[in-house]
């Protein structure tokens, strides 16, 4: 059974639909910005966890042939590369701004004290956002 890497598990998830392949899944990994598509290959060494040198491009090439958000595919490649969780620990996103912290994995809101105190702040307009 694969290691559980959020990067990769996109990219396999993605290819364990009936008559999917590598090759398939290619065809749809063009960054929209840039118009640079990822071979199979590469899409390979991402789900076998193998090293490949990320860059945006490859994460916007990625979330178009996965069919996910571009901030998730982000997301995901930044645990998974190098060793971050970014989320929401305090559930303080909303449909005007999105709040991500980064922090190691395993920490929780009650870990982070002064993230929350500085965001309640923020979101008081008691604190400066310069």
């Amino acid at each position: 059974m694969w290691e559980s890497t959020p990067f990769a598990d996109l990219v396999r998830d993605a290819v364990a639909g009936e008559g999917m392949t590598y090759r398939l899944l290619a065809e749809k990994a063009i960054d929209p910005q840039t118009q640079q598509a990822l071979t199979h290959n590469t899409l390979w060494k991402i789900a076998h966890g193998e090293a490949v040198k990320i860059s945006p491009w490859i994460v916007r090439a990625v979330a178009a042939a996965v069919g996910k958000s571009e901030r998730e595919v982000q997301l995901a490649a930044a645990e998974q590369y190098i060793g971050l969780v970014a989320d929401d620990p305090f559930g303080a996103s909303d449909e005007q701004a999105a709040v991500v912290v980064a922090h190691v994995p395993g920490l929780r809101r009650s870990d982070m004290p002064k993230v929350e105190e500085l965001l309640r702040g923020w979101a008081s307009g008691s604190v400066s956002g310069q």
